[in-house]
């Protein structure tokens, strides 16, 4: 029996802005992201502007992407920025050692990246090398980036072609320092990081938001730690959760071609994001009980074993409808906790992990994570909406999860939007909710709905067009109440345009 799930939008009880930067994207120098995903060398036969994939960047462009993270990740903190500046031909090559044992020419450098999010027409978020690095080549990269005066590192960059600097708000001191960034203690780490920001400086009316590595999963004393002894010196600070099927990092589980058991945990464990979010709030609360300081959810997704006959270290994977879901409940999360949420960042952008883009030479697909994106960006820097629903039972055995969960808001122009996800494989998501704040018959209603004809639906490259969004109308507007039919395994976004 499909049970009627009940709710309450009230139209006119705002809850505080959604940032846009928790749509961001994560882009390191691991497998094919950089090279081949994004960059392809100005004398590429792949259509390029400056060395950059022309279809990456429309695409991208597309999902409004707000800010982009580079270069790592574990890569960041074996990174030494010089080695990426300068001609190409005098770069230094070196072995990638954490991501496949390949050779990495630094082609792809500061400048490269910066002409990146230029093209993308978004902000830079730069991670400093704490774990291998010196606080002068922290200071001089901050400088190099940013000061236009009389200096060796503004120098140095007219020298290589730039005479003006750039504009960079977000920089990361150091990644994940608690592992691959040096297996630092908390106490040891707090104390370096107040020694590496004094010297982020801020140059020329540049204001940079000082990020501070933050805990892995559920280490509350890392968040305790930090929060205690370096709080007042960072604007951010920073969580990374992964989404795996099974608590096995050694057989994740497989992207495609799973069971309904990985399905349903899966989901569960995607859905963990809330409390995880929840407690290490609660612990910000104790000492920024005015949320000056926020939380920076800087790699998250789904993480699934490689694709057979890929390189191990590459971490490509395919992409399904599973993981569309993944997204936009993870997002559903992010805005109920805006908050303290001011920005997150998909791992990652294009050929690894969840990625939005999947590349083949001069092929490109866009996956079912990509359309939720596209979906959801009407939310960006929107005012949330109190959404009170029903969010039923989805139960395998004796485990249960939501069977829906739902999140709305109002855009500038006095519009809004509804996103649904029904988690449930197989039964409708039946929905009625009680519009207050509205006057029935002012809106106008249109609906756009992605789901798949089975569990792992994916596109690929003989089938780039398999799992895409369509026009969604089972819905009905009557005396103040939205009754609304969701299929199987979907994301589904409605908005109420108002008339006039």
């Amino acid at each position: 029996m499909i049970v009627t799930l009940k709710g309450i939008l009230n139209a006119d009880q705002g809850r505080g802005k959604i940032d846009r930067h928790i749509y961001g994207h994560f882009s390191e120098h691991l497998g094919r992201c950089i090279y081949e995903g994004i960059w392809v060398g100005e004398d590429s036969s792949i259509p390029n502007t400056n060395g950059i994939r022309n279809d990456v960047v429309k695409a991208l462009k597309q999902i409004k992407i707000p800010v982009l993270r580079w270069p790592g990740g574990c890569f960041a903190d074996e990174y030494h920025w010089k080695d990426g500046i300068g001609p190409k031909e005098n770069r230094k090559r070196m072995i990638n050692t954490h991501w496949g044992g390949v050779v990495e020419n630094n082609h792809f450098g500061t400048h490269e990246f910066m002409e990146l999010c230029a093209q993308l027409e978004c902000e830079p978020y730069i991670n400093g090398n704490v774990g291998s690095g010196t606080v002068q080549e922290m200071s001089e990269w901050v400088e190099y980036l940013t000061f236009g005066g009389v200096s060796p590192m503004s120098e140095l960059r007219a020298q290589n072609g730039r005479k003006e600097p750039w504009s960079v708000t977000y920089f990361g001191v150091g990644n994940e320092n608690w592992g691959c960034g040096g297996n630092m203690r908390p106490e040891y780490y707090a104390d370096l990081y107040r020694r590496y920001q004094t010297y982020v400086r801020n140059y020329d009316g540049n204001k940079i938001h000082r990020i501070a590595c933050g805990p892995n999963v559920d280490d509350y004393n890392w968040m305790e730690v930090l929060m205690r002894e370096a709080g007042r010196f960072m604007d951010a600070i920073t969580l990374h959760y992964y989404t795996l099927p099974n608590d096995n990092w050694q057989d994740k589980g497989a992207a495609t071609g799973f069971d309904e058991n990985a399905w349903f945990s899966t989901l569960k464990k995607a859905l963990r994001m809330d409390e995880l979010i929840t407690r290490h709030s609660t612990i910000m609360d104790k000492y920024d009980p005015d949320g000056r300081v926020g939380l920076i959810v800087d790699e998250w997704g789904t993480w699934y074993n490689v694709e057979p006959g890929t390189n191990p270290g590459f971490l490509y994977q395919q992409n399904t409808i599973r993981d569309a879901l993944v997204a936009g409940l993870t997002f559903n999360i992010f805005h109920k906790h805006s908050g303290r949420v001011r920005m997150a960042n998909i791992a990652q952008t294009v050929n690894v992990l969840q990625a939005v883009i999947l590349t083949e030479g001069e092929k490109m697909i866009l996956t079912p994570t990509y359309h939720v994106f596209d979906m959801y960006k009407v939310h960006q820097d929107a005012e949330s909406l109190e959404l009170a629903l029903e969010t039923g039972s989805y139960r395998i055995g004796d485990e249960e999860i939501p069977a829906v969960t739902a999140t709305a808001s109002r855009d500038a122009a006095g519009n809004i939007h509804i996103s649904f996800c029904n988690l449930q494989h197989q039964a409708d998501g039946k929905v009625e909710l009680a519009l207050r704040g509205l006057v029935s018959g002012d809106v106008v209603i249109t609906g756009t709905t992605l789901t798949g004809d089975k569990w792992d639906a994916h596109n690929t490259f003989d089938q780039p067009e398999n799992v895409k969004p369509r026009t969604f109308d089972d819905f009905a507007e009557e005396d103040g109440k939205l009754a609304v039919t969701l299929p199987p395994m979907s994301v589904t976004t409605l908005k109420l345009a108002v008339k006039g």
